[in-house]
Formats: C-alpha cells, sequence, structure tokens
C-alpha cells in the first residue's frame, strides 16, 4: 500500500503531465494558426503583387499603342504635305500683321505644353510664309522640357504640313546646335538630352526624309559613344534616347516590360517605322557603348574594393582614418553608386544582362604582420581570461542574440528588392582585428595622445585650419540631414493608397507600446509583410531615430527590431547607424550644456545596437575616445551612459578588450585627478564597475484646462500677420466675465516672451482691438509689461535677457498702437540711464556691473520700434535732449578700464547704437568722446537752467535739490521737463507758457507767427503726434475740456517782443510779397469743359471769364459761339441766345449751382482750418496745466479723430 503523500505526488505528478500536454497542444494549435495566417497573408501578397504587375504592364502596352498612333498620324499627313499643301491665294486670305507673327515667333521660343491649343489657332490664323526661317530658329533654341516635345513635334508637323520650306530651314538650325566632331563637348547636357529626343522624334514622323534625317541621327549617336568610352559622361543622354527612342530606333523593348508581358501572355506592339536589319547598326552601336560602362563599373568597384582594404589596414595599425582618407572613401562610393544605378538602369533598357560583381576576399599581409585576434596563443596578453559571458543572464543573451529568421517565415517576393536596395553593408563590421596596433598601445600612451588631441590645434594651425573648414561643412550636412528627419517625404499616395498609409501610420504608433521581446518580433513580420516598401523603411527609420529622449526602456527593443529586419533589408540599419553618427559627431562639435538627454538617449542607441552588432565596435570606441578628451560636464554622463549600456559587452570581447581596459584605466585616472562633482565621480564608477544607470524621472507635462490650452494655443501658435483679426474675434467671443478666464486671458497678454518674436507687433495690435471693450484688460497688461520691466532691471540675470528684449519690443509696439503715452516710454528710457546707475568708476553699481551691456541693447530696440515716431513737437525735443544723456552714459561704459586691448569693447555694441541713432537722427552729429558727452550734458543742463531761471526765481531750490538728495543716492530717476514743470512750477502757469512758447520757437513744426501760418500737412503725415495724445490723455483722465478753456482764457499767454521775433516777421513778410508778385504774373488756366476753345476766341473767353456776372445777370442775352466745319475749314458765328429760352435758362441755372458749391466748399475748408488752429492753440495752453501723468487706457472711449490740417482754399478754388 502506498502512503497519502506518495499517492498525492503521483497525483499531482499526472497533473502536471496533463498540463504539459494541454500546453504544448496549445502551442502546436497557435502555431498552425500563425502557420495559416502567415500562407494567408503570403498568398495575399502574391495576388496582389500579380494584380500590380498586370496593371503596370497594360498601362505600358496602352501607353504604347498611343504613342505609335500618334506617329503614324503625323507621319502619314507629313509624308502627303506636298500634296495637301495650299497656294499662294490661301495665304494672302491670313492675317501678316507684323506684331502678331512677331508675338508667335515670341511664344515657340517658350514652347509649353499649356500652349498648344493657342499655337495651333495662331498657325491657322497667321500668314508665316515670311516667318518661317524665324519660327524654325526658335524652335531649335527653346529650352524644352520633356513633358513637351509631344507638343513641339506637333506645332513642327503643322507648320511644314502648310510650309514646303519649314524643313529645310529646321535640318539648317538643327546643324548649328547638334555635334559636328568627335573631340566637341557639350556645353549643356540637360538641353543636349532633349534636343537629341526632339530630333529624333521629328525624323520618326517623317518630318525629314530618312536618308537625311538618319543620316544626322546616326552621326550624333555615333560621337556621343565613340567619344565617351571611358568617363561616360553622355550617359544619361544614351539612358534617354533608349528610354523614349528605343523602340523605333534600337527595336528593343524594356527587359522589365518584356518579362512581364511574356509572364501574363500579353503582346506589345512594336514599332515599323525602320526595318529590323536597320535598327541592328544602331543596337550594336549601343550595346557596344554598354560593354564599356560594364568594364567602367568593375574598375570602380575594384578601386573601391582596394581603398576599403587601405583603410581596414590603416584603422588596424593606427586606429582611426584621417578626413582626407574618408573623404575620398565618400566620394568613391557616391560615384560607385551613381554609376552601378546608371548601369543597372541602362541594361534594363537595352535588355541586357546585369554585370556581375565579385567579392573580394581579405587577404593578409605579405609579411604576416597583421595581428589575429582570432589566434588564442598568439598574443595572449591581450586576451580577455575570465568570465566570457557578455551578458547577465541567460535572458539577456537570448533576448540579443537569438533573433527570429524573416526568410524562412516570409516569402522571398516581399524583400527581395530591399533585400538589395543597399549595395554595400557599411555598418556589419567584418570579423577582424580591431583598428589599431594593440601590441604597442598602452595606458600610459593614451594620455599624452588625448593631451595632444586638446593642443593640436595651436600647434598645427594652418593644417587645423583646413581641417576645421572641412569639420564646418560635415557639421552643415550634419544639421540638414538632422532637420530632413522632421520633415515628412514627400511621396506620391498611388503607390499604397490613404487606406495604407492609415494602417502604416497606426503601425508607427504602436512602436512605443512594443516593450517586450514578442510584440517587438511580431511588429517585425507584419512591417516585412505589408508595408516593406522604400517611403515606409525611411519613416520607419524616422520614427526609430526620434524616439523620445526619457524612453530608454524602448532603445533595445527597436535595437532589437533594426536586427531582426537587417537581413531582409539592411538600408534600415545602415540609414538609423549613419543618422546616429551624425547626431553625435554634432552634438560633440556644438560642445554646449543643453539638451543631456538627448545626448544620452544618442550614445544608449549606440550602445544597444553595438550588443546586436549593427554599429561597429570600433566606431564605439572612438567615440568614447572623443568623449575622454574633454572629460568635463556633459561629455562625462555620456561617457558613463555608453559605459553602462555597452562596456561589459567591450571589455569582455576579445577584439575590443585591451582598447576597453585602456579607456576604462583613463576614465578612472581623469576621475582621481580632476576636481569632480561628487554626482560625477559616482557615475564614473558606476560605469566602472557596471551597475544599472540611475532611473532618470520622466518629465510630466503641465496639465492645464481645455479653455487655458485653447487660449494658449491662439496667442502662441495661430497668431500671426494674417490671423490677427480672426485671432481678435476669438479672444472677443471669451466669457471675459468668467474671473478666471479674464485672469489666464491677461496673463498670456502679458507674457509676450511666450509669442514668436517677429509676432509682438501682432500682440499689440490685438491688444488695441480688445481695449474698446475691455479696457480693464489692456490697463493690466500695459501695468504687467512695465513691472516686467523694472523687475528686470533689479534682478539683472542672463537668462531672461530674452524676455526682457521682447517687454521691451512689446512696449513700443503698444506705444506704435496707441495704448501707451509718450511719458511712458521716456520714463522707460531714463530708467534704463539711470536707474540704479553709478556714473564713478570706483563705485560699481550691483544692479549695473560694469561688464553688463544689456541695457544699451535695451535702449536700442525701444528705439528702433517706435523712436521713428518722435520727429514732431515736444517729442522731438525730449528724444534729442535723451540722446545726449544716452551718449553720455554710452561713453561712460565703453571707457571703463576693465576693457582692454586684449578684452575690447564689443564691436556689436558700438554698432547697434550707431545704427539706432542714425535711424531716429540720421543728421545728429555724434559725440566723440566721454569728455564730449559729458560736456553735452552740462551744456544741455546749463542751457535748461537758464531758460527757467529767467522766470522763475526758484532756480536754487532746483540746485540744492540735485546736489543733496539726487547724487547721494544712487537709485536716482532723471526728472523730466514735463514732470518738473507739472510737480513744481504748477502756480505759474503762465511762466510755463512761454518757456513752452521758446521750446516750439526752435521747432520748424511748430513755430507761429501773426500771419499764422499754418503746418497742418506735417501734422497729417504723423500717425503718433502729440497732439492727438494730448486729447487721449484729457480724455483718459476724465478732465472736462470746457474747464481748460476758462483757465486758458482768463491767463492768457504773455508775448515778450525780441529781436528774433522781428527778422521772422520781416523775413516772412519778404518772402509773402515774392510769392504774390510771382503768383500775379502766372496767366490764369480756365479748365476744360466740353471741347476746346478756339485760338482766336481764348482772349474773349478770359475775359468773359473774369467777370462772368456782367454778361450774365445784367443782359438779356447770352453769347454763345456756334462752331461749324465746312470742308477741312471751321468756321464761327456769334449767337446771341434769349435768357427767357430753355436752353439759356438750363446753362444759366448750372452756373449758378457750380458757383454756389464753390463758395460753400470753400467756407467749409476754411472753417475747418480756422477751427483747427483753435484746437492747436487750446491744446498748447491745456497741457501746461495738465496734472501727472495718468494711464491713458483708463475710461477710453473709441471716438473719431478727424485729420489734422486741411489744404489751402485758395490755392484750390483761387483767391476771388
Amino acid at each position: 500500500m502506498k502512503s497519502a503523500a506518495e499517492l498525492e505526488a503521483l497525483w499531482q505528478k499526472e497533473e502536471e503531465e496533463k498540463r504539459k500536454l494541454e500546453e504544448e497542444k496549445k502551442k502546436q494549435e497557435e502555431e498552425m494558426r500563425l502557420q495559416e495566417e502567415l500562407l494567408r497573408k503570403k498568398k495575399e501578397a502574391e495576388e496582389a503583387q500579380i494584380q500590380e504587375e498586370l496593371r503596370t504592364i497594360q498601362d505600358y502596352i496602352q501607353e504604347v499603342k498611343e504613342r505609335l498612333d500618334q506617329k503614324n498620324y503625323l507621319r502619314g499627313k507629313n509624308l502627303n504635305a506636298a500634296e495637301n499643301r495650299p497656294d499662294e491665294t490661301f495665304f494672302s486670305k491670313l492675317d501678316s500683321n507684323l506684331r502678331r507673327n512677331t508675338a508667335f515667333v515670341r511664344k515657340l521660343r517658350n514652347l509649353t505644353e499649356s500652349l498648344k491649343d493657342s499655337l495651333t489657332k495662331d498657325i491657322q490664323s497667321l500668314n508665316l510664309s515670311k516667318y518661317i526661317g524665324e519660327a524654325a530658329a526658335a524652335l531649335t533654341e527653346a529650352k524644352l522640357k520633356m513633358s513637351d516635345i509631344n507638343c513641339a513635334v506637333l506645332i513642327c508637323s503643322l507648320l511644314h504640313q502648310r510650309y514646303a520650306d519649314f524643313s529645310s530651314c529646321l535640318m539648317e538650325n538643327w546643324q548649328k546646335y547638334l555635334l559636328c566632331k568627335k573631340e566637341e563637348r557639350i556645353a549643356n547636357l540637360s538641353k543636349y538630352r532633349v534636343d537629341l529626343r526632339f530630333f529624333a522624334e521629328l525624323v520618326s514622323v517623317g518630318l525629314f526624309s530618312e536618308k537625311e534625317g538618319l543620316h544626322v541621327l546616326a552621326n550624333q549617336l555615333s560621337i556621343l559613344v565613340n567619344s565617351d568610352k571611358e568617363e561616360h559622361n553622355n550617359l544619361s543622354i544614351i539612358s534617354s534616347f533608349c528610354k523614349h527612342c528605343g523602340d523605333d530606333y534600337v527595336g528593343i523593348v524594356p527587359r522589365k516590360y518584356r518579362i512581364l508581358a511574356e509572364k501574363h501572355n500579353l503582346e506589345i506592339e512594336r514599332s515599323n517605322m525602320l526595318p529590323p536589319e536597320r535598327q541592328k547598326a544602331c543596337r550594336n552601336l549601343l550595346k557596344e557603348y554598354y560593354a564599356t560602362l560594364c568594364k567602367h563599373l568593375k574598375k570602380l568597384h575594384k578601386d573601391l574594393k582596394t581603398i576599403e582594404q587601405q583603410n581596414r589596414k590603416i584603422l588596424q595599425t593606427k586606429g582611426e582614418l584621417s578626413n582626407e582618407r574618408k573623404e575620398n572613401y565618400e566620394t568613391a562610393i557616391v560615384n560607385y553608386q551613381k554609376l552601378q544605378q546608371n548601369t543597372y538602369t541602362l541594361a534594363d533598357l537595352l535588355d541586357e544582362e546585369i554585370p556581375d560583381l565579385p567579392e573580394e576576399e581579405l587577404k593578409q599581409d605579405s609579411e604576416g604582420a597583421m595581428f589575429d585576434i582570432f589566434n588564442p596563443i598568439k598574443n595572449a596578453e591581450f586576451h580577455y581570461e575570465g568570465d566570457t559571458s557578455l551578458f547577465e543572464d541567460e535572458d539577456t543573451r537570448t533576448f540579443y542574440e537569438s533573433l527570429p529568421d524573416l526568410r524562412s517565415l516570409i516569402p522571398g517576393i516581399l524583400y527581395k528588392e530591399s533585400e538589395h536596395a543597399s549595395s554595400k553593408d557599411e555598418t556589419k563590421e567584418d570579423v577582424t582585428a580591431l583598428e589599431e596596433d594593440i601590441e604597442t598601445l598602452k595606458i600610459e600612451d593614451i594620455d599624452p595622445e588625448i593631451e595632444f588631441e586638446q593642443k593640436e590645434l595651436p600647434v598645427e594651425t594652418l593644417v587645423k585650419d583646413k581641417d576645421d573648414n572641412k569639420e564646418r561643412l560635415k557639421d552643415d550636412d550634419i544639421e540638414e540631414e538632422l532637420d530632413m528627419i522632421h520633415q515628412p517625404d514627400i511621396e506620391e499616395e498611388g503607390d499604397t493608397g490613404h487606406l495604407m498609409k492609415a494602417q502604416f501610420d497606426t503601425f508607427l504608433q504602436s512602436l512605443p507600446n512594443c516593450v517586450n521581446r514578442e510584440l517587438i518580433d511580431k511588429n517585425a513580420v507584419d512591417f516585412c509583410m505589408s508595408f516593406n516598401t522604400k517611403t515606409n523603411r525611411k519613416k520607419l527609420v524616422r520614427a526609430l531615430f526620434t524616439v523620445h529622449r526619457t524612453r530608454y526602456d524602448l532603445l533595445p527593443f527597436y535595437s532589437r527590431l533594426v536586427a531582426t529586419l537587417y537581413p531582409c533589408m539592411p538600408d534600415v540599419a545602415n540609414d538609423l547607424v549613419h543618422l546616429l553618427k551624425g547626431d553625435f559627431r554634432w552634438h560633440i562639435r556644438k560642445k554646449d550644456q543643453i539638451n543631456i538627454e538627448s545626448k544620452l538617449k544618442t550614445v544608449r542607441f549606440i550602445g544597444e545596437l553595438v550588443k546586436f552588432k549593427m554599429f561597429p565596435k570600433t566606431e564605439t570606441l572612438f567615440c568614447l575616445k572623443n568623449l575622454l578628451v574633454d572629460f568635463t560636464h556633459h561629455n562625462i554622463e555620456m561617457a558613463c551612459a555608453l559605459l553602462e549600456t555597452c562596456g561589459r559587452y567591450l571589455y569582455r570581447q576579445m577584439d575590443s578588450h585591451h582598447r576597453t581596459k585602456v579607456y576604462l584605466d583613463v576614465v578612472m585616472r581623469k576621475k582621481a585627478a580632476l576636481h569632480l562633482d561628487s554626482r560625477y565621480i559616482t557615475m564614473i564608477e558606476n560605469a566602472y564597475y557596471y551597475s544599472n544607470p540611475p532611473e532618470v524621472p520622466q518629465m510630466v507635462k503641465k496639465v492645464r484646462p481645455p479653455m487655458h490650452e485653447y487660449i494658449r494655443k491662439l496667442l502662441y501658435k495661430d497668431l500671426s500677420k494674417v490671423t490677427t483679426e480672426k485671432v481678435l474675434r476669438q479672444m472677443r467671443k471669451l466669457d471675459w466675465d468668467n474671473p478666471e478666464v479674464a485672469f489666464y486671458a491677461t496673463k498670456c497678454l502679458t507674457a509676450v516672451w511666450n509669442i514668436r518674436y517677429n509676432s509682438i507687433h501682432c500682440a499689440a495690435n490685438l491688444l488695441a482691438g480688445l481695449a474698446p471693450y475691455h479696457e480693464l484688460v489692456a490697463i493690466q497688461v500695459v501695468d504687467g509689461i512695465l513691472e516686467d520691466i523694472r523687475i528686470g532691471m533689479e534682478i539683472n540675470h542672463p537668462k531672461y535677457n530674452q524676455r526682457r528684449v521682447s517687454a521691451i519690443k512689446y512696449l513700443g509696439e503698444l506705444y506704435n498702437y496707441r495704448m501707451v503715452e509718450s511719458s511712458v516710454i521716456f520714463k522707460v528710457l531714463y530708467s534704463f540711464i539711470s536707474f540704479g546707475i553709478s556714473l564713478e568708476d570706483n563705485v560699481p553699481s550691483a544692479l549695473d556691473l560694469p561688464d553688463h551691456l544689456f541695457r544699451i541693447r535695451l535702449v536700442c530696440v525701444l528705439l528702433d520700434t517706435c523712436g521713428q515716431y518722435f520727429d514732431k513737437g515736444s517729442s522731438k525735443k525730449k528724444l534729442d535732449y535723451f540722446l545726449v544723456y544716452f551718449q553720455r552714459y554710452y561713453w561712460f561704459k565703453k571707457k571703463l578700464p576693465l576693457w582692454t586691448e586684449d578684452h575690447p569693447f564689443p564691436v556689436d555694441v558700438d554698432n547697434l547704437v550707431r545704427d539706432t541713432i542714425e535711424a531716429v537722427r540720421p543728421k545728429l552729429k555724434l559725440l566723440e568722446s566721454e569728455e564730449d558727452a559729458y560736456k553735452a550734458v552740462d551744456d544741455l543742463e546749463k542751457e535748461i537752467k537758464a531758460k527757467i531761471a529767467e522766470v522763475l526765481p526758484i532756480i536754487d531750490t532746483f540746485d540744492e535739490m540735485e546736489t543733496n538728495g539726487l547724487e547721494e543716492c544712487g537709485f536716482s530717476t532723471i526728472i523730466e521737463s514735463d514732470e518738473e514743470l507739472s510737480q513744481n512750477l504748477s502756480q505759474v502757469n503762465n511762466d510755463e507758457t512761454l518757456i513752452e512758447s521758446e521750446t516750439s520757437q526752435d521747432d520748424p513744426s511748430q513755430s507761429r507767427t501773426g500771419s499764422q501760418v499754418n503746418d497742418g500737412e506735417d501734422y497729417a503725415n504723423s500717425v503718433h503726434s502729440e497732439e492727438d495724445e494730448e486729447e487721449d490723455l484729457l480724455e483718459s483722465a476724465g478732465e472736462d475740456e470746457t474747464e481748460d478753456q476758462v483757465t486758458v482764457l482768463t491767463g492768457g499767454p504773455k508775448h515778450i517782443k525780441c529781436t528774433e521775433d522781428e527778422d521772422f516777421l520781416s523775413a516772412f513778410d519778404k518772402m509773402m510779397a515774392d510769392n504774390l508778385q510771382a503768383r500775379s504774373q502766372e496767366s490764369l488756366k480756365v479748365p476744360q469743359l466740353d471741347i476746346a476753345v478756339p485760338m482766336h476766341l481764348r482772349g474773349q473767353v478770359r475775359k468773359q471769364f473774369t467777370f462772368p456776372q456782367n454778361n450774365i445777370e445784367y443782359n438779356d442775352t447770352i453769347k454763345f459761339v456756334l462752331m461749324t466745319k465746312k470742308g477741312n475749314k471751321q468756321q464761327y458765328t456769334n449767337l446771341n441766345v434769349p435768357i427767357s429760352t430753355e436752353f439759356a435758362a438750363k446753362f444759366k441755372e448750372r452756373e449758378r449751382a457750380e458757383r454756389a458749391e464753390k463758395e460753400q466748399m470753400k467756407q467749409v475748408v476754411l472753417g475747418i482750418h480756422e477751427r483747427q488752429e483753435e484746437e492747436d492753440y487750446q491744446e498748447m495752453l491745456a497741457a501746461l496745466n495738465r496734472p501727472a501723468p495718468v494711464n491713458t487706457n483708463r475710461e477710453r472711449r473709441v471716438r473719431y479723430q478727424h485729420p489734422k490740417g486741411a489744404p489751402d482754399a485758395d490755392l484750390i478754388f483761387g483767391s476771388n
């Protein structure tokens, strides 16, 4: 009897066996299902391939049939043209106009397919008998495209069918452009390629006789072939001729279409223009050319293999190649691939076999000195003698080494094209020795080598300069390649269709979810089965390369996908390796301290590909060497990440063990020698001992409500010059009554640094559009910008520089859109050169250090934005005063002792200041020294104080306040003239008016005299005139214009006589007298009405016009002149028409209405003129009594602003 435990164990064993049997059965069923699915997909792919082939050959047969029918039709017409040409009487009825015939010839010189109908119509309607030679010359000179040949052949046929001498003229012109001698070179290969096909098509449609046309064509082909049997520069011309005219002259159908036609039992219609025996000569000539082409290709292939062998030998001895050798090798590859592609194309067109290119085996050096790393006896000191396992555990080894065999899972037809897509394996390294002389490599040698590379630039300047130029070109190529990664391929969708494109997009989106071996293997099979096209392979490479920088977990699976696809489509691995190399070189040469996650992603991707043997170990070690040359900051992290990814694999491989060991020792020695941060020390130790890398937390994207995201999209993405109105409408539709929405929208409008710099003016325009509807928003935005500018000056950190520039630009644009006053702009300008400023060399300011020049840039940005509007009125004076103080600040900064010959003052700042001042004041003479700047400031202050001292007794108060207050405070702000008058001198309005009048007299645009000369037109041209700003300020402050007027009338301005006024009045009176005298001598021109007045009656008409009322008002008749014509002579008869007649009454009524209208218009214009002068005068007086400036957007109303300045009524309507 068995015990209960034994029975339980037996029962468990039976259950386990049953479970295993069930699992095996399920596994077999799953395998059968997968095989059936693969067979079904294989069958569907084969059927789709057959349908695609059938459709291709049917389209080709239809195209050939239509082309031959068209040629036969034209050939019949042209051959019978001599019998059907019209006679001379027919041409006499056609249009012989010179202009139209010339235009026709001009059209021929610019012939395109779109002009076909127009040219055909012109040929039918024009008589071109005298222009046949010009037409023939124009056709041969025209720069045609291949798509225009059919249209050109049709036009030539129509001309030949109508004009007998057209073909002879055309032949004469062709002989000028075609080749005549064997040594003659082709000036323009593209034009000659099109011209050769054009001439051949003309011969085939019978435009020329066979004897004449075929002789010239045969001569051209002979010259092209016999003169190009070595370089094969004419290969593109020969291929084009065979492609378009091969059926007519060679009698050969391209091999691809011939095979498809035989496979599907279809017949391709052949051309019968030439008999087969005549086609044989041309065919033999082209086959001879193809034989020389094959020899050339084999020679290039042999040379390329030789270069590869030499490079491999150099790599084995030195470890790296020179830039010149790399460039020569890349050039050789490009030339070889180009010639190979053209050879395959010509072989298909001529139905010839593709030449076999032998793969030569590697030969050892004759002396047998090459290092053999696979011999375990020789050089044992370089071999790794420890745990030979390359991976941590069995599962990891299986992941990297056990890959599915796609060749046995999918039909060969699905990867036949992609298998040969890459003619050369550029990434798979040969199983050879490591590319350096390992015998002589020691730890003591690697440090001097790295140090020598660091000092190589100053030692070998000439050589390095040349290399730097090459490196820059490579960097540019790398950046272009990296930019092209993110650009979608421009491909026709006819190959796969919209459905296939959508399925492939879904496939790419599923890649980030492939986080295990089964899913990634399944995706590899699906890609090869369903999406294996050239376009999709490029998209796949782009998707793999642009993996998110923090998704390090995907890199092993993406590498496994590339390795799995490599046997069937090696171009995927080659392209990805090429992109990773370029990205790594770009990051190394940039030497910046940003994008660390992208750098780590690149080196980790390289490390994963190394373990799958997709990335050469030699290239990986070379990357590690480059990182060790400058072992600081990000290079430390990149080197550690590379070692943590593939360090153990490289260290335990026999061919890379010694070099990896040396580099690891160098890393540890550098750790001990350099003073590194503790974080870097920990990373280096982890990399050396091969620990797992620290987890990098994934960046968490800030989650915002949908409304906030929409507002940010409108302002930060959609806003541009063309979408401003649309964005304004959308912003107005927001729920501004909701405090949260209003606050966030205001915040986004204030954060202008998030907007593209060239769209900042659009943001100001948008705010100006919102201001009439939401005044509080505009006020808050302006206050926020001013506050941000102030905080920027207080913090003064370089990381906020771009933000400060955007805020200043925004403020200037707000002034341009009338959102702030000029006083705000000048306050900001003065704050830049006064807030926290110390003009003493030995007392530096913490807010404006001596080497900080950013405030100068901010001033220039603000002046560049809105400085051009400060050209009239008091704003002009304010800007002139500011530029004096600004130049003093600039020269103070420039003359600081820290600027030396070794560390000069920045030239860009100097040029920026000069360009800015020249833009706002082109005629201003810049100050040339610091002494001149200080002297100019002193002179300016003395001038202003002198003017104020003449009328005010409190000038000593100003001096006392300046000496005791402003000079002691390091945070002083220069008080502007308007603020001084408004804050301290408000009780003496009359004296202030006097000062303002003196300032205005210095400005020609503000000067007035007793004659009341008006400069209104100048004011109308200025969008930001000071008068408009003063009106807006009165409105926004809630002031009553009536009260201002009363105040002004009670305290009228005082007029003080001076000699300058008398000189001005005398000069003005003299100018007016001269002008009146000159105008009095001018003849009065009578406006022309219906007809011209006869010459002998003009004097009488002038008299009648001078006193028209005497002839009309006090006479019973009106005098008219009746003009008649007898023969070629005009006769005039005086005619007195009574006023009572209807004709005379209507004439009198019309004249009276015109006179009344002129008088009314004159009164209106004069009224506007007088009212404008009164407003200007009142605004000038009101400005003196204005209180401290307030926010201009407060209580802003949308009102009509009539244009300033009115036209001179006397100048328009006359003085009468």
